[in-house]
């Protein structure tokens, strides 16, 4: 077999560890206590098979997600032995399919910790004591006393010391990156101290400086450490981000220093840069949504690596082999990261080796199953790939006894009930009422940044004809045609809610879906009504093609939406500002006339808080009407969704399951996990 890729398999050394291929997996955070041992920061079997599974599918060199300094430096009733013990299975188990194990250790987050129900301050230390909290601006933490840094210098010595012992073959240390303690230390904005680790450059480098030192002191010259860095911080102030190519003075690092730092942390001892951007003030740089574009580092990256000789890792929605190959090729970059791509589909490095493209599952960039799982915490998982987390008791089998399937309805959540059900040997039937696959999510995936959404309905099609599924489409499902099945789903969608407008003309009006299928031009002044995840990225595309867009929303807050990630939630707001929507809340449209839409907003009373916190602090409260007259062409309407249960109601028996936006309209991880919980044991 050709490889396409010859630079993206091609093995790289990083200090005296030898990498099969340029595959690494990105470091995300696993915390449940199902996957991670809490007392002492080792991963369970079950967390280990999590990792092992992206090594058995071609990952080079898998990073574990972050884990606290461990060890009796730190907590005297951790156990090395306990932990070596644990981590020895993983390691075993990344081994065994070739590749290498680098584990990552931080020393928390500062300022970027989350917080409830705090009162006099947190407990978590930050570099100074004047920088305010990430999530609520009103608290601040106590400054890192000098004295203690020596505790936390000798708590990552020892920490390295037991990955080593347990048979991993590198640590890094997530240290110059994203905003967490660390960080804060060298960045200057942010780095107020007059001791020995504040000022200059030198000094505020000192606290990463001294961890290496330590490291190679501890586990020898020869034993690799990586350091996780973001180049530039893509910051505007505290809280506030910058968009990509918005101009902007840097509060954080800019490219200036960050060429000095990446020389001197090479110099300091540090094995390679595993490199991406911003930081907690700017998180959707270090987690890019949806809305970023692809390889959204790559150009910054590239500065970095002409600075040094180190391997220099690329992250951040870099998913595309032939971009990767090309630019290893050249020596722009060394090695290919990937995270969340491989919780969507853990044999990312076998199928790029094998050129099979196509059969790739993406990841669409929601968040909904990673970071907003592990926000609640849940178990770190993927919205497209239940799986994820979950590589033992949630693996397909095959069923003992083959049954007659029939799916009512082809969008996601029926395409994934029949596509579990086909690979358990069933004999499946998919209806589907309309000419295509997809269901809602076919307009849900038109804007031009929904690039994987349409690669997630493509790979769902080519699963559907490589199963050999039997699809009918053009075919509404009725009573009499659900007889002689053993199994049925019913995944009949939702249909749009429907509202009246006073005075507006039918040609001036279209509902969400129509919209983003069809994208009527009808004048320059929309009004988006509805305040939702998709009223938002429409007004965002509409004012993105110049557009003068308002937003109606009846409720006290916008995107106020179940399980969306900060990440998504604040770079979607920061776009809807870079490109001047007009957002009204606590208003409806009372009538249209003379060319004017009439909105009447109710004016509430909010508290005194920091503007761009990433969810905004609010309280109700009655005030006066205020009227807005504005001038309208066009009414966009999203005013959510109303399931079909029709059929579901005229069948429903143990045997009928009722799934996805027919049970109720939710989201995409919603309607996939909803079919594969399912099916997976029928």
């Amino acid at each position: 077999m050709t490889n396409k890729y010859p630079n993206l398999f091609e093995p790289i050394q990083i200090g005296s560890m030898i990498v099969p291929n340029r595959i690494a997996m990105m470091p995300m955070g696993v915390f449940s206590p199902r996957l991670a041992n809490i007392k002492d920061g080792s991963y369970t079997k079950a967390g280990a098979d999590y990792y092992i599974e992206r090594a058995k599918g071609g990952t080079g060199m898998i990073v574990t997600g972050v884990i606290p300094i461990i060890g009796p430096a730190i907590n005297p009733n951790n156990s090395p032995e306990t932990y070596i013990e644990s981590m020895k299975y993983l390691a075993d188990g990344v081994h065994q399919y070739g590749s290498k194990l680098c584990v990552q250790f931080t020393a928390l987050s500062g300022r970027a910790t989350a917080v409830t129900n705090v009162t006099n301050g947190v407990e978590d230390p930050s570099v100074s004591a004047d920088i305010p909290n990430v999530w609520d601006p009103t608290l601040t933490h106590p400054e890192l006393k000098t004295e203690d840094i020596q505790t936390y210098v000798d708590g990552f010595a020892n920490a390295a010391s037991y990955a080593k012992a347990a048979g991993a073959d590198a640590v890094e240390i997530h240290a110059v990156h994203e905003g967490y303690l660390l960080d804060q230390f060298t960045m200057s904005n942010y780095n107020h101290r007059t001791d020995k680790y504040g000022g200059s450059l030198e000094n505020r480098l000192r606290f990463p400086v001294e961890i290496v030192k330590a490291i190679k002191e501890k586990c020898g010259k020869d034993f690799p450490v990586l350091v996780r860095y973001s180049v530039v911080s893509k910051v505007k102030a505290l809280n506030r981000g910058a968009l990509p190519g918005e101009e902007f003075e840097e509060f954080g690092r800019d490219m200036e220093e960050s060429k000095i730092v990446a020389k001197m942390l090479q110099d300091a001892g540090y094995d390679a840069l595993d490199c991406d951007n911003g930081n907690y003030d700017s998180w959707y740089w270090p987690h890019p949504p949806v809305y970023m574009p692809k390889a959204c580092n790559l150009e910054d990256v590239k500065e970095i690596k002409k600075v040094v000789d180190i391997p220099v890792i690329l992250a951040g929605k870099f998913d595309d082999p032939q971009l990767a190959n090309e630019v290893i090729g050249k020596g722009e970059v060394d090695m290919m990261g990937m995270g969340r791509p491989l919780l969507a589909d853990p044999e990312l490095g076998h199928k790029f080796f094998e050129g099979r493209e196509d059969d790739i599952r993406p990841c669409i960039g929601c968040h909904q199953g990673c970071l907003g799982r592990i926000f609640m915490g849940q178990d770190i998982s993927c919205a497209v790939n239940p799986t994820c987390g979950h590589e033992k008791d949630y693996a397909i089998t095959k069923a003992n006894n083959v049954k007659e399937i029939l799916v009512v309805g082809g969008g996601l959540g029926g395409m994934e009930a029949a596509r579990v059900s086909a690979l358990r040997g069933h004999h499946v039937h998919l209806y589907e009422k309309t000419n295509q696959l997809g269901g809602v999510f076919v307009a849900a995936a038109a804007p031009d940044f929904k690039e994987d959404d349409k690669r997630l309905l493509k790979w769902y099609e080519k699963q559907m004809k490589d199963l050999n599924i039997d699809i009918h489409l053009n075919s509404e499902v009725t009573k009499d045609m659900c007889e002689g099945y053993d199994e049925i789903f019913v995944a009949t969608g939702a249909s749009e809610n429907h509202i009246e407008i006073p005075g507006a003309k039918d040609e001036q009006v279209h509902y969400a879906i129509e919209e983003l299928l069809e994208n009527p031009d009808t004048g320059d002044n929309v009004i988006v009504i509805g305040g939702g995840l998709t009223g938002c990225e429409i007004a965002y595309q509409q004012a993105k093609a110049g557009k003068k867009v308002t937003i109606v929303e009846k409720s006290e807050t916008i995107l106020n939406v179940m399980g969306l990630s900060a990440a998504n939630y604040n770079m979607l707001m920061d776009l809807l500002d870079y490109y001047k929507v007009n957002v009204i809340k606590n208003a409806t449209v009372t009538d249209v006339k003379d060319g004017k839409a009439i909105v009447m907003e109710t004016v509430k009373n909010y508290p005194n808080v920091a503007n761009r916190a990433p969810r905004p602090f609010l309280i109700g409260g009655d005030g006066m009407p205020v009227k807005h007259e504005i001038p309208v062409d066009h009414l966009i309407v999203s005013v959510g969704y109303k399931s079909d249960q029709k059929l579901y109601d005229e069948i429903k028996d143990e045997h009928v399951y009722l799934i996805g936006d027919a049970k109720k309209p939710t989201n995409v991880m919603d309607a996939i996990w909803s079919a594969f919980l399912i099916a997976k044991d029928i």
